[in-house]
């Protein structure tokens, strides 16, 4: 069951479809949503969502408490991958780590006696980057991230009964709050700012948020396990542990947006402008930089017939090349590839890694793992592999697929 509530502040008046495709299976994004277009429709990038646990144990797959303690005291975890916080407050990454001793090099490996001891004096431990070290959520979150069409990353906040991790706050990112054990009171406010960009954080409001975090909150929730709470980017929360531990999942969402196509294109304008003499021109001799000696009136007039002339297409283009830099492809094994190497024949099964993004530019298959030359491969058989299915060594060619394989651009299939 979800429950969803409007603020109006939805993402401004400019407004395409809301769903880009149509919404075929898209099994991660159904399991925190229910049904994608009425999410898309009526609450993506416009306002919270709460959705109730149909089972306690909705997220135990994901993250539990065991995964927690495995990860802080068995994965020898540096600091990049953990920080703790007091009273709103990030403790240096010295208060928590020691260290490796014999064999292992390392000065800052966490500690988990040190850890121990903060815990229980009311610290908030927060496991980042969880997408890419907890084999659960690198999973989830690489189908996540497909489904939704924008990168996904994944923490976990580990709060003591009674304590608050962090004061208000709004995020640069969407946000899926998964509740994995214990319960959390959640307070959600209006953004100050909605929808800010990466380079628009909330330290840089720091007055316009404490005013509104005095003022009544829009939302106040309790998560039990189970339950999951979408924000969009910009909405003010805090969270406290009530009676017991609690653990939640943060899959936060860095969503593309017409900011990203505006950043393109105006650096497509500006290349066209860079081969146009005049442009490249000097201003006048003895010029003062005044608003009348600028040429801005020109100036203007060449930009605007440079960006109206610019294709979508190769913004299309820059994008997704920016996008493949964004996620990772799904892991591979390098002893199984050699293996598979070694062993290849004609018949071989063959199909594309997950997660690569991969596209053909020209005769070359291009994506996250890099770029491999598929010039003397057949239309049929380049279009097979791009949707997902088993093609052959055979059908592949021999030094195809051998670089293919080199690549880690196909795997067994």
């Amino acid at each position: 069951m979800s429950h969803a509530l409007s603020d109006d502040c939805g993402p401004g008046d400019l407004s395409g479809p809301a769903v880009a495709t149509a919404p075929e299976e898209r099994p991660a994004l159904i399991r925190l949503v229910g049904d994608v277009t009425a999410f898309a429709t009526s609450t993506w990038s416009r306002q919270p969502e709460l959705r109730s646990a149909a089972d306690a144990d909705g997220f135990a797959d994901l993250l539990d408490e065991a995964a927690v303690d495995e990860l802080l005291s068995e994965r020898g975890l540096r600091t990049p991958f953990l920080r703790v916080a007091k009273d709103g407050r990030t403790l240096p990454g010295s208060a928590f780590t020691a260290p490796g001793g014999v064999g292992a090099g390392v000065a800052d490996q966490v500690s988990d006696d040190k850890l121990s001891a903060l815990f229980t004096d009311g610290s908030t431990l927060v496991l980042q980057a969880l997408h890419r070290v907890w084999p659960p959520l690198i999973d989830f979150c690489q189908q996540l991230a497909a489904d939704l069409g924008h990168p996904v990353q994944a923490n976990a906040y580990v709060t003591p009964p009674q304590n608050q991790g962090f004061d208000d706050h709004y995020d640069v990112h969407d946000v899926f709050v998964l509740q994995v054990a214990g319960r959390k009171k959640w307070s959600i406010r209006p953004p100050v700012l909605p929808a800010p960009l990466r380079d628009q954080p909330w330290t840089d409001r720091r007055d316009a948020v404490g005013r509104a975090a005095a003022e009544e909150p829009l939302l106040e929730a309790t998560l039990e396990p189970g339950d999951s709470l979408y924000l969009p980017r910009g909405h003010l929360h805090s969270a406290v542990a009530l009676g017991e531990v609690s653990i939640h999942l943060t899959l936060g969402v860095h969503t593309w947006t017409r900011h990203a196509v505006a950043e393109e294109l105006a650096a497509l304008a500006l290349d066209a402008l860079a081969d146009d003499e005049e442009m490249r021109g000097s201003l006048a001799l003895g010029t003062t930089l005044g608003a009348g000696e600028l040429d801005a009136e020109q100036v203007t007039a060449r930009l605007l017939d440079a960006l109206s002339s610019i294709d979508p297409a190769v913004v299309s283009e820059r994008l997704r090349s920016r996008r493949r830099g964004t996620q990772r492809a799904a892991p591979l094994g390098p002893l199984a590839q050699h293996a598979l190497a070694e062993s290849l024949t004609d018949t071989t099964a063959l199909r594309l890694r997950d997660h690569l993004d991969a596209g053909l530019e020209a005769d070359n298959l291009c994506s996250r793992a890099g770029t491999v030359s598929v010039a003397g491969v057949p239309d049929d058989v380049r279009d097979s592999l791009l949707a997902g299915e088993v093609v052959t060594t055979a059908e592949l060619g021999e030094a195809a697929a051998r670089a293919l394989v080199a690549a880690g651009l196909v795997v067994a299939g």
